[in-house]
């Protein structure tokens, strides 16, 4: 379905790329050191940090994503949202402190100085692949969105965009990535606002109060309270929200850089929270917006395409036939600001990561800031293009979205045990540390593809909801490692 943008859209969208790839420039000559171009010389203001932090839990798959599952199901995507405000507390009070005392800026120098050199080794590595498939699936299912909007190929606009990105990111570094993602942050929740309201007017100035419908349907309800674990429950999203979140926040170089950037332990912890206190109206609103198109379209006056089968695509086709000229562009700039937003983060950590946990560490030990920076630079060109490389292989995939997240869990086994692991000051060897990781991988595909068995085979199957899958690991891990730890011990 193709939806073409009226003059004033496409000139929002042209000037949106041009103010992006200006700001770059304009950071370009305030990045001139490694230190810079990682943490933006830690002089970022706790705000604004926040709001990268914020930016980075946003995505054009929440854009599409979040709003379509509260119109086919309900609200139970808040709990994900929810659970971050104990985790922050977690975070802020144990985990922030750690990294400002030892002045670290790739998280995975905590595994080195806790666990030893292996666990550094493999979740940097795990970290760096994982941001490639990030990339890919983002600038993928963001081109084909805008695919609905502009009568360009997908090809040509996976291309544009990644170019665009990588642009303002490697002449800007940190810098640019902050302040891009908090002018992205402002379009972002003001397309949602200006979303929330007219479907309020609409929704509200109906004499039947279509809102009743909503009720009637359970739509604001958070999930089944049964106690089960294969289904979708409210249980199942606690147990996923923590799990995530504590990763996000503690183990995920795209988060703890964003808070790293600011100058004190008081303002990281500070950026933490506003980030929490932004992200949960935000997911709120999200979701609102979900349930009231559900009302909207409940309605004899406005249809649905019959072409729509999924909640998914509901958000796209209203954007394109109730909002206005200039508003629809704003909110089109919006959803690619969110994926931007996301590129550009991960390819500004991967280049982070990369310097410091290889180049410098065992390649260039005594590297002056040129080669420094001329290898952050040159990195992030190589990130960026194999992200685009990726996501141009993803046109042909037949779900591109369900083989990501198998191929994302098994490279992010293990990652969040391990640093549970270093927090706890768990003491193993090498050999316990790996086989402890390699059951966790094996516990992930055990997850992801033992499903619907023969018959004879059904023993096997793993019946979880595959969202746990993940967190399934990291206690499978977690009760291996202590085990030996608990065998070194007596064998002392």
């Amino acid at each position: 379905m193709n939806y073409q943008l009226e003059m004033v859209d496409t000139a929002i969208l042209v000037i949106y790329g041009l103010v992006m790839i200006g700001m770059g420039a304009y950071f370009l000559r305030k990045t001139k050191t490694s230190d810079e171009f990682m943490v933006a010389g830690r002089g970022i203001p706790a705000w604004a940090a926040g709001i990268a932090v914020m930016s980075a839990y946003t995505s054009s798959i929440s854009y599409i994503a979040v709003p379509g599952k509260a119109f086919d199901e309900n609200w139970h995507p808040l709990i994900f949202a929810l659970t971050a405000l104990p985790v922050a507390w977690f975070v802020t009070k144990y985990v922030i402190p750690h990294y400002r005392k030892h002045k670290i800026i790739s998280v995975y120098k905590y595994l080195e100085d806790k666990i030893g050199d292996w666990g550094r080794v493999y979740a940097s590595l795990s970290f760096v692949l994982f941001m490639i498939g990030r990339t890919a699936v983002i600038l993928y299912l963001s081109s084909l969105l805008l695919t609905s909007f502009v009568d360009v190929d997908i090809a040509t606009l996976i291309l544009a965009i990644g170019v665009m990105t990588i642009a303002y990111t490697l002449m800007g570094g940190m810098e640019a990535v902050i302040w891009t993602d908090v002018m992205q942050s402002i379009i972002m929740v003001g397309g949602l606002l200006f979303s929330a309201y007219i479907l309020t007017t609409e929704v509200f100035a109906e004499p039947d109060f279509l809102i009743q419908r909503v009720f009637d349907e359970n739509k604001f309800s958070l999930g089944d309270t049964s106690l089960s674990l294969s289904s979708r429950t409210v249980w199942v999203m606690i147990i996923y929200g923590l799990t995530e979140n504590i990763r996000n926040l503690m183990a995920d170089q795209n988060y703890t850089q964003k808070y790293s950037s600011v100058a004190t332990e008081k303002k990281a912890k500070k950026s933490v929270w506003i980030a929490m206190l932004i992200y949960l109206p935000l997911t709120a609103i999200f979701l609102y917006i979900g349930t009231a198109m559900f009302a909207f379209y409940s309605g004899s006056g406005h249809i649905l395409d019959p072409s729509i089968l999924k909640g998914d695509e509901v958000f796209p086709f209203f954007i394109a036939t109730e909002l206005p000229a200039g508003l629809k562009g704003l909110i089109i700039a919006a959803i690619l600001a969110a994926s931007m937003s996301t590129v550009d983060s991960a390819l500004n950590s991967s280049a982070t990561v990369l310097y410091l946990d290889y180049y410098k560490k065992y390649f260039r030990p005594n590297a002056s800031e040129r080669s420094s920076i001329g290898f952050l630079r040159s990195i992030t060109i190589v990130w960026g293009f194999l992200g685009i490389a990726f996501a141009l292989l993803l046109i042909d995939a037949k779900s591109a979205l369900d083989i990501w997240w198998q191929i994302s869990g098994i490279f992010g086994g293990g990652i969040l045990g391990l640093f549970l692991l270093a927090l706890f000051n768990a003491r193993i060897t090498p050999a316990q540390g790996i086989i402890s990781v390699v059951f966790s991988i094996l516990i992930i595909i055990w997850g992801t593809f033992l499903r619907e068995l023969p018959p004879g085979y059904t023993w096997l199957e793993c019946t979880l909801d595959p969202i746990i899958v993940g967190a399934v690991s990291t206690v499978g891990l977690l009760f291996l490692a202590l085990g030996f730890v608990v065998l070194n011990k007596r064998g002392k």
